[in-house]
């Protein structure tokens, strides 16, 4: 078990390599398919395979009281950071770790860290005048490796996943005002470690489908038609991102999720992203949260050190 000492070392030292540059204003970031660039959006996981750092991303939500009455209704404070190293060609691993401040109304609150989160991605097909791109992969949260006080899982989660992205960048000249759209999104299968708890309560498969629908601004502007009044506005790109859980099995339950509308601003060497949380229903929470995200494109910022494989990489072999 990884020690909270540890962690907070960890974290620190990544805002620190993180902070060692600043944005800048020109969008040159990994994530191209065609000439489409693919933002790494706020909720849902992106389609590549490349390497990213985000840090910090911060959401603020209130969990709704449980139907009998035991626990009461709960503001949540998230805070996490994601780092994703390319190995491979195509072929990434990734590490997230969250720390989870509780505070139950009328309660004292609490905080610890999450289970630590592995991740690995590869792209398995591309199609670059089409502007689609399709990835397979997973994750694993390691059971027993963050904090009972917030109730982290003492069992291990593996949610094997399919991620894709397609832009619209091949719809015909009528419909050019349509060509800055794109989608991206995540269909993952959550299988739990055990299937049952020491109290009798039941542990789910869980379905997660997730998708982003974006309008790129920048590709409005750079390929598509510049368009004098939004000039101001042509390193944004407004997103709806819809987020949902659905039970399968052992007792089910309710489709969660929030629908979350935001806008994304980008540079050459980083990403802020803000959107806000809306609940699908009541299980989901009682009021709208809120979440923020810093994404730094280390591929850029360390082109020296980040941006290729570890292993097979083709610019070594040209040198």
């Amino acid at each position: 078990m990884l020690s909270i000492q540890f962690r907070k070392i960890a974290v620190a030292t990544l805002m620190a390599v993180a902070a060692w540059n600043s944005c800048t204003t020109k969008l040159e970031a990994h994530g191209f398919e065609g000439d489409r660039f693919f933002p790494p959006t706020v909720a849902t996981d992106d389609p590549f395979a490349t390497d990213e750092l985000s840090l910090p991303t911060i959401s603020f939500f209130n969990n709704p009281a449980s139907a009998d009455g035991v626990t009461p209704k709960t503001r949540e404070i998230d805070i996490s950071s994601e780092f994703d190293k390319e190995i491979f060609p195509k072929f990434a691993l990734g590490v997230t770790e969250t720390e989870i401040f509780l505070k139950p109304q009328g309660q004292t609150g609490t905080n610890g860290f999450d289970n630590l989160s592995l991740s690995a991605k590869y792209q398995v097909f591309e199609n670059a005048p089409h502007e689609f791109i399709l990835s397979v992969g997973g994750e694993v949260d390691l059971g027993g490796s963050g904090s009972k006080q917030i109730g982290a899982d003492s069992y291990s989660t593996y949610t094997p996943t399919l991620y894709y992205g397609k832009g619209m960048g091949d719809l015909p000249n009528a419909l050019k005002y349509l060509k800055p759209f794109a989608v991206t999104g995540t269909l993952g299968y959550a299988i739990p470690g055990e299937a049952g708890n020491a109290d009798g309560s039941l542990n789910p498969d869980v379905l997660q489908w997730a998708f982003a629908l974006e309008y790129s601004l920048p590709y409005l502007q750079q390929h598509v038609e510049e368009v004098e009044w939004l000039r101001p506005l042509k390193d944004f790109i407004p997103l709806v991102e819809f987020s949902m859980e659905t039970p399968v099995n052992r007792g089910s339950g309710f489709t969660t999720g929030t629908i979350n509308p935001g806008v994304l601003w980008e540079s050459k060497y980083c990403q802020i992203g803000a959107e806000a949380q809306i609940p699908v229903n009541g299980s989901t929470g009682p009021n709208i949260g809120a979440i923020f995200q810093v994404q730094f494109f280390i591929d850029d910022l360390f082109p020296k050190v980040f941006g290729h494989p570890i292993f097979f990489n083709h610019e070594d072999d040209d040198k």
